[in-house]
């Protein structure tokens, strides 16, 4: 199964679409269930994600089978020292005892930057000890540019990247980035499919900061009524469409959620082409003024 789970929701207030606030834990067990029953294999997660791993903890039932990937704190300074290195152990160890595991799947820098600053090498080198002592199978970062990318592949192997793409976010496809990292035998989760919902809204009840591109959204939303694919299924097939992206990581609040996103199959019309944006203030959501 291509889909994975993603867990923001189940920690914060998150997604310029949710109404409902974070997910209660009991509708969380009942989404990992779901997951469990139709093959969903990767469950996304961080430290950063609020209680996002508390409440995972709490409803992954023993001997579960999913592969977790977490990702470590952020790291504010200019330089990194040896302490930050112990942070990111101690900080795992956390994790870890949260999620109730002895390892995960995957660790990933939260900020790629963290890994490519003067001593970030250090970050790297203590992932490494965590795999070698069995604590995590894979590591890696989640990145947000192409420059990033480059930078990482031109230093130590690394294993797995996150990243995000979607219908209107396809700089990395065009650029050929995903194909750079699939030529190095790097693992790719793609983040970001609903781009935090907006790919699912009505473009006439968007707030004023996306009037640049509403009536890119008005056409793009014509074209799947016109091809009779709902928003769900072309945002997620569009990203599933894409052989280089192993896994598309999936933020949901409700089981019924997950299910429809389920029933998405694979897109690959050149048509999705039209659909793209260069303006990064309307692609990264950091930079959203809502």
């Amino acid at each position: 199964m291509k889909i994975g789970l993603g867990t923001v929701q189940f920690g914060l207030d998150y997604g310029v679409s949710n109404k409902s606030g974070k997910t209660p834990v009991e509708e969380v067990r009942r989404i990992i269930e779901a997951a469990a029953q139709n093959n969903v294999r990767v469950i996304d997660t961080a430290a950063l994600y609020g209680t996002s791993e508390d409440a995972l903890g709490m409803a992954l039932p023993a001997g579960h089978g999913f592969d977790i990937v977490t990702k470590t704190i952020k790291f504010s300074k200019v330089t990194i020292g040896v302490d930050d290195a112990a942070s990111l152990e101690s900080a795992f160890a956390r994790s870890l005892s949260r999620l109730k595991a002895s390892s995960v799947y995957g660790l990933l820098i939260h900020d790629a930057d963290d890994l490519l600053k003067e001593g970030g090498g250090r970050l790297f080198e203590k992932m490494v000890e965590l795999k070698e002592a069995g604590l995590v199978k894979k590591i890696g970062a989640s990145v947000y540019t192409a420059g990033q990318i480059d930078r990482l592949l031109s230093g130590p192997p690394i294993d797995l990247v996150q990243l995000p793409v979607n219908v209107l976010d396809q700089r990395l496809i065009r650029s050929g980035h995903l194909a750079k990292l699939r030529s190095a035998d790097v693992e790719v989760h793609g983040r970001s499919a609903f781009l935090q919902g907006l790919l699912l809204m009505d473009p006439d009840g968007l707030a004023p900061f996306f009037e640049p591109i509403k009536e890119h959204l008005r056409r793009y939303h014509g074209f799947l009524e016109g091809a009779g694919i709902s928003p769900v299924h072309g945002a997620i097939g569009f990203v599933t469409g894409i052989d280089e992206v192993d896994t598309v990581v999936c933020g949901v609040e409700t089981k019924d959620q997950l299910l429809g996103i389920l029933k998405a199959r694979p897109l690959s019309s050149p048509a999705f082409d039209a659909f793209a944006v260069s303006d990064e203030s309307m692609l990264n959501p950091a930079k959203w003024t809502i």
